[in-house]
């Protein structure tokens, strides 16, 4: 997918599916998540190495876009990528699609915090590096320098 440098797989299973032999909506806010802990895993040290510093990363907000219905046992791809950093907000981006055609697309929007105060707090310098570098030669990366930037100071 443009834009996406990173995905993951995932399999239906039949527990996911709904009465309709669909999977049900809800699991796509779950494979989204299974995606973006992958994510961080492979390019800021995991989402244990942001809670080892004392912090937590807050859903604020999701959204998702259905447009074509996944069934038990399809192979779908989880398409991730950051796609904005400010301060102590940040917004992964999502795709699922299967063998290439475009089932339902995505963003969760999220808050760096406090562990124990939960207060809003700036990105680390390491995770917004990281991002930096992982999506430096994605379609996002005209708008990740002046993202970067503010989130340096």
């Amino acid at each position: 997918m443009d834009g996406f440098r990173f995905s993951i797989e995932v399999r239906v299973r039949f527990a996911e599916t709904d009465a309709q032999a669909i999977a049900h909506h809800s699991n796509y806010l779950v494979w989204f998540e299974a995606a973006r802990v992958a994510y961080l895993a492979e390019f800021a040290g995991g989402y244990q190495a942001i809670r080892d510093q004392g912090l937590e990363s807050l859903v604020l907000e999701a959204q998702v876009r259905y447009r074509q219905p996944a069934r038990f046992d399809d192979c779908l791809e989880i398409h991730t990528r950051v796609g904005r950093v400010k301060g102590a907000r940040f917004r992964f981006d999502y795709a699922v699609t299967r063998e290439g055609e475009l089932l339902a697309d995505g963003w969760t929007s999220h808050a760096c915090v406090d562990a124990r105060t939960f207060r809003p707090t700036r990105i680390p310098r390491g995770l917004s590096d990281a991002i930096a570098r992982a999506e430096g030669s994605s379609s996002s990366s005209s708008s990740w320098s002046t993202l970067s930037s503010s989130t340096s100071s």
